[in-house]
């Protein structure tokens, strides 16, 4: 603490100040184990997270993006399932983001949390401190916490206490063993030939230690045990002493799965990534090699990985699942014949094919039935529609029969029976989920539902063609992270939180300085526009119909004043601010009483004069006044009513608010799946009629008759001497062509 007092200001008071704010500030943090989680915790972690994401290669001595622990986390915690006790180890232990996270993957599996023991090697004693921290306020007993601040390759855990070499005795063999270690890290190979971590394999070279910390974490596996260390890419390719190391551990068939990560994933680098499994004994020989490099969603200055794209590796590696252009069950007899080169491309092709033309569809037409055939998915989920979209004349190319593709394909009959089907299975999920939230919200097993939500929508979607379920499951996913809070207030405080409105505290600046203060209440969970939709829509719908009202004079207002030419601005200047680009409402009121009195003396105006036109906006400006009082009024009484009738609902009410909250938007957006991919079939379609609707003698022809008018025209122009001469031979040119 007082090393670090400097940072918090310059002198004591400041830094009293300093501290006891932050004292302040955590304590509003609920600390009381009454949440059902460590809400500590997460703040930490959120700060690490954020703090990384700013630090730029700094970062990466500390952490490691939450999604590539959970993906690490799913892959481990599925081999260690069924286990009661459990030992895991990081090497490289950073702030033990990923330590952690594989524990609580592990502990959905485990009856008690409290089997599971962590052990942490860091070698930047701050860092090390990180790892300590996070450990200990995520509720982790002291007892299952071992750390230890030291250099993993130059300092191996120790196997004895020199006090007592006999009794502590202790080679650390553990059942996972994770690690994100510095990338290409120079390390010292020097007399660590008999080192028993590196015999077997191989000295991996001074200049890069990748290979020293996968051997070292592959040392301490227990036999039944897993293994996932983060390295660049290089280590599948370069040769030398890695390409040694690769070829034991190939050969002695430790490397069990290769998963190429999305580029600028990690903070701090942008070089592409992998994730290497490897397990002690195995009675396979095969790698699974799957190339997830596409697979993210742009974030920032970063990729990310989405809930659908960890799901879709964990599934394929848990299941060693080939898919096309995605993974492959490499034999190791095809690795030997490449030489032990591993790089991806060479097993997996997850290119997208390039763009071809084909030479007679573009010189005559019509469109190719072999660039159909890439559809063919489609075709085999609606087997007529083909036949309905185009006419086949017995050659390799059809043409399109129909108008417009949108309601051609739209109103098909096997199209209509898919949407139907699709509904049927959203309907029927449904009634599961609405028996499983709304029945079970105060007991259900949080940590694990949505994977027990996913299975039942898969289970669902099985029998549909063309639906991607991973597609289904990020759905899923993103309405399920609102749920999962919600559900985490109601265990906790009970379901009477249901009908619990809290101040809206927001931060404004009074008298200069910043300050808290309420602005209204807020539904704990039940938010104020959902109830009011509900029980008070025709006082919500008079709202809105004086909230547009008011729009569309604001609009007019504006269109008006930019209608004014730059004499009658100066004319109005006196009407509008000092950037010209407001009326004020006092002096635009006052003239438009000496214009409506003049009228009276002179006749009425023209219509579009400028006279006119001021009187219409004074109107427009005394009705916006009128109705931003009334609208002030009603949404403050509305407000209050909707506070009042949050308060006093009924247990059926709060069931049938919470389903409009929770179950009524993910049901909306899964039955919009189908109409997903009913556009895209549209739009692939009506690419590649547009592709070869012109055919190259059409374009020719059309470029002949232009050069002919063209030509014409030059004729009929007159000019200069040189001018003329220019024409001439530009004439020529067009005659030549």
């Amino acid at each position: 603490m007082e090393t670090g007092l400097s940072k918090l200001g310059d002198t004591a008071p400041r830094q009293t100040k300093a501290i006891s704010d932050l004292l302040q500030l955590i304590k509003d943090i609920p600390m009381d184990g009454r949440q059902g989680y460590d809400v500590l915790g997460f703040v930490y972690e959120y700060l690490i997270s954020k703090f990384a994401a700013n630090a730029g290669k700094k970062a990466g001595e500390f952490y490691t993006p939450h999604e590539v622990s959970v993906l690490m986390s799913e892959i481990i915690a599925h081999h260690l399932r069924d286990r009661e006790t459990i030992q895991i180890y990081d090497s490289t232990s950073g702030s033990g983001s990923l330590l952690l996270n594989i524990g609580q993957s592990i502990a959905k599996h485990m009856g008690s949390p409290d089997n599971i023991k962590y052990y942490a090697q860091e070698l930047k004693e701050p860092t090390y401190n990180l790892t300590r921290m996070n450990l200990v306020m995520r509720g982790i007993l002291p007892t299952n916490i071992v750390t230890r601040n030291a250099d993993t390759l130059e300092d191996d855990w120790p196997f004895f206490d020199d006090q007592d070499p006999v009794n502590t005795y202790n080679p650390l063999y553990l059942d996972a063993v994770v690690s994100n270690p510095p990338y290409s890290q120079k390390w010292d190979p020097q007399h660590k030939e008999n080192d028993a971590r590196f015999s077997r394999f191989g000295l991996a070279p001074k200049s890069k230690a990748d290979y020293a910390f996968l051997l070292h974490d592959l040392y301490h596996l227990k036999p039944n045990g897993i293994m996932a260390i983060v390295l660049p890419h290089g280590v599948l390719f370069r040769g030398g002493e890695e390409g040694a190391i690769r070829r034991n551990l190939i050969e002695n068939d430790h490397l069990e799965t290769i998963i190429g990560l999305p580029p600028n994933i990690f903070f701090g680098t942008g070089i592409p990534t992998i994730i290497l499994v490897l397990r002690q004994r195995r009675t396979a020989s095969d790698v699974l090699i799957v190339d997830a490099s596409k697979g993210f969603a742009k974030e920032g200055k970063n990729n990310k990985l989405r809930a659908s794209d960890i799901k879709k590796i964990a599934d394929t590696v848990t299941g060693r699942l080939t898919l096309p252009r995605y993974s492959r069950l490499v034999p190791k007899t095809e690795i030997q014949a490449n030489d032990y080169n591993l790089n991806i491309p060479r097993y997996v092709d997850s290119s997208e094919p390039a763009e071809s033309w084909d030479l007679y569809a573009s010189m005559f037409g019509g469109i190719p039935v072999s660039e159909l055939e890439a559809l063919a998915d489609f075709w085999k989920a609606f087997p007529g529609l083909r036949a309905a979209l185009f006419t086949d004349n017995g050659t390799p190319y059809v043409e399109l029969s129909v108008q417009n593709l949108s309601p051609a394909i739209g109103e098909h009959p096997e199209v209509a029976q898919f949407r139907k089907e699709c509904a049927d299975a959203v309907l029927q999920f449904a009634d599961w989920v609405q028996g499983e939230l709304l029945g079970k919200m105060l007991t259900l097993e949080i940590p694990r539902q949505e994977a027990v939500m996913s299975e039942a929508l898969f289970a669902r979607l099985a029998p549909l063609p063309l639906v991607d379920k991973y597609k289904a499951y990020q759905v899923l996913d993103d309405h399920w992270q609102p749920i999962a809070v919600d559900l985490e207030i109601l265990q906790t405080e009970g379901f009477a939180a249901a009908r619990v409105v809290d101040p809206n505290m927001v931060e404004k600046t009074v008298k200069g300085e910043k300050a808290e203060v309420q602005d209204g209440w807020k539904g704990r969970v039940l938010p104020f526009d959902l109830v009011q939709t509900v029980h008070h829509l025709p006082e919500l719908d008079a709202l809105r119909q004086k909230e547009t009202r008011l729009s569309e004079i604001t609009a007019s207002i504006e269109e008006t004043l930019e209608g004014f030419s730059e004499e009658e601005k100066e004319t109005a200047a006196e009407l509008l601010s000092e950037e010209g680009d407001t009326f004020i409402a006092a002096a635009v009121a006052k003239e438009a009483k000496t214009l409506e009195a003049e009228a009276k003396k002179v006749g009425k105006f023209d219509p579009e004069s400028y006279e006119v036109r001021i009187i219409q906006v004074a109107a427009w400006l005394a009705e916006e006044k009128t109705l931003k009082a009334a609208i002030k009024k009603e949404a403050a009484a509305l407000h209050l009513k909707t506070k009042a009738t949050i308060e006093g609902l009924s247990d059926a009410q709060v069931h049938e608010l919470l389903e409009a909250k929770w179950i009524s938007p993910l049901l909306r957006s899964l039955h919009d799946l189908p109409t997903q991919l009913t556009d895209e079939l549209t739009r692939k379609l009506e690419a590649l009629a547009e592709k070869y609707r012109l055919t190259f003698a059409a374009t020719a022809h059309e470029i002949a008759q232009t050069e002919k008018a063209l030509a014409g025209m030059i004729k009929e122009l007159d000019a200069n001497e040189f001018d003329l001469k220019g024409l001439a031979e530009l004439k020529n040119l067009l005659a030549g062509n």
